[in-house]
């Protein structure tokens, strides 16, 4: 443990050292491929050390200092206002959102909603694996926003899949796996709107185009196909493998100074399912309410907004979930609360203290959110990472590759998304690239879109700097570094079999066949891993 911490302060050091020469010599860090150093050096300190404040922050650095030209004051002034200070401005609505989300799991847990969820699921789930298939279930079921998926999946699945001894590890990888693909193919969903605002110009409207994007989305449907065998077979590996054996053999759920304290909390054994039911129906229809109001739907136009009445389409497509999400949230929050209350399953002052309940909660994706933006912020607005991938692809290399086009845009979407922790950002980039690379009659055209989608929902899976990945590990209650090692050779698994479905689709335009290819090659896979693992323990 000495040892690790001495090289991880040599590794940190020469870092800060190779930053300041960089920075110094004058060599040219805006949109080449310096640009990507300081994210990359974030993930790798966070996979070396398992600490991930400390590692975003050295990356942060070294982005400021990239950005500084050698004048140290200005690094700083990077550092504190174009990095850390923007990103708490620039997501202030999320953070409201989820203090808000917090607030009202306390108070779903206090009223004894959970609990009574819980107790029916036990008559109800009889085994591990239906535990992880109802998860799995009810993370396609919340289709229509990341953040909202992964924070109430793991609320509510939580006491279900400790009571059948599946490890967070794993809750957090199945909230994961079904947040940002289910939203990446859902045509009613925030991603979806978020994609059509990028395809104007195609020739297509920007649903119609996602619509016919969907059969080729290989990562997303090969992710549910992965979870569903991997369940089903009980093939886990890698790193998993010794979490979910702790957690069937030992009871411990955590895996030893990997586990997230919990405080015991007092609750009405008065509490129904309903009492659970209600509120996120409630939260959900408010959610939803508060995007299409804020996108214009109901004809106000909202601080300069678009006035798009009566088009819930277009309203989706013109929100801004950073405001739509705490405002529809907020009024869930206030008619949950007063419902409880009515119910007398909670007192007003229990209600009010579920406020900084949820706040205290929330304090861990907070900071790792606020810091994993700053990083994007040097990254892509200081140091120009979008833009240096953006000439790559237009590049006469990348032209010449026609048939190998998609294969090639998912490794660099994934590889995009990866780095800067963002799929709207990746997508944003290179869905105006690939809609010019191909004619409107062309089929290439769908698949090569598919394959931005893929590689920017695949990318932000594996990212540990991802805002989705962050608020699996919160609705799991994982640690974060622990979610993001043991999912990572899932991910990249599914990715492998995606890129080699991309390389087929170039040439054979058929997505069934394609698909068909992915899913036999996910099931033999995971046999021969069973089997491995087998051989291994005898």
């Amino acid at each position: 443990m000495k040892n690790k911490g001495i090289l991880t302060a040599v590794v940190v050091v020469a870092v800060l050292v190779m930053a300041v020469a960089v920075s110094i010599s004058g060599v040219q860090t805006v949109a080449t491929m310096w640009a990507l150093v300081p994210p990359i050096v974030a993930i790798g300190l966070a996979l070396i050390t398992k600490e991930v404040y400390s590692s975003l922050f050295i990356g942060i650095i070294v982005g400021a200092i990239f950005a500084s030209g050698g004048n140290a004051a200005v690094a700083v002034d990077n550092v504190v206002s174009n990095g850390i200070i923007a990103a708490i401005s620039g997501t202030a609505g999320i953070f409201l959102f989820l203090v808000i989300l917090g607030t009202i799991v306390a108070l779903v847990n206090m009223a004894g909603g959970c609990a009574a969820f819980g107790r029916w699921a036990q008559t109800h789930i009889k085994t591990r694996v239906g535990a992880q298939l109802a998860t799995f279930a009810l993370g396609v079921l919340i289709f229509i926003d990341d953040y909202f998926n992964c924070l109430t999946v793991g609320s509510v699945m939580q006491p279900v899949t400790d009571a059948h001894k599946v490890s967070r590890a794993k809750l957090a990888y199945i909230i994961d796996a079904t947040a940002a693909p289910i939203c990446m193919i859902a045509p009613i969903s925030s991603w979806a709107a978020a994609v059509a605002s990028y395809t104007e110009g195609t020739g297509l409207s920007g649903i119609e185009l996602f619509v016919r994007a969907i059969p080729y989305n290989f990562y997303s449907l090969l992710t549910f196909v992965f979870i569903i065998a991997l369940t089903v077979l009980k093939a886990d590996y890698g790193p998993m493998r010794k979490y979910e054996m702790n957690a069937v053999e030992k009871g411990d759920l955590f895996s030893y100074t990997d586990r997230v304290e919990e405080a015991s909390e007092q609750f009405n054994t008065n509490g129904r399912v309903v009492d659970l039911i209600l509120p996120i129906i409630m939260l959900i229809v408010f959610s939803v309410v508060g995007l299409i109001y804020i996108g214009g739907f109901f004809g106000v136009d909202v601080w300069g907004g678009t006035d798009c009445a009566g088009d819930i389409v277009a309203a989706f497509a013109n929100t801004d979930a950073t405001i739509g999400l705490p405002w529809g949230s907020l009024i869930a929050l206030l008619l949950i609360m007063s419902y409880l209350i009515c119910r007398r399953l909670v007192t007003f002052k229990e209600a009010m203290e579920c406020v900084p309940k949820g706040f205290n909660v929330m304090v861990a994706p907070i900071t790792i959110l606020t810091l994993a933006t700053a990083l994007k912020n040097m990254s892509n607005d200081l140091l120009g990472a979008s833009g240096y991938v953006e000439a790559l692809m237009k590049s006469d290399a990348a032209q010449s590759l026609q048939s190998l086009l998609p294969a090639v845009i998912f490794v660099v979407a994934c590889f995009l998304a990866f780095a800067t922790g963002t799929s709207w950002g990746t997508f944003g980039i290179l869905i105006p690239i690939v809609s010019e690379m191909f004619d409107v009659t062309n089929p290439m055209l769908y698949i090569g879109m598919s394959a931005c989608l893929a590689g920017a929902v695949c990318g932000d899976h594996c990212s540990p700097i991802s805002d989705t990945t962050i608020m699996s590990s919160a609705g799991a209650r994982c640690n974060h570094v622990v979610h993001v090692s043991t999912q990572l050779p899932y991910a990249t698994t599914v990715a492998a079999i995606s890129f080699v479905c991309y390389l087929v689709a170039g040439f054979v335009h058929n997505a069934v066949v394609c698909l068909l290819l992915g899913a036999v090659l996910i099931i033999g896979y995971l046999v021969y891993k069973r089997s491995a693992m087998a051989k291994k323990a005898a």
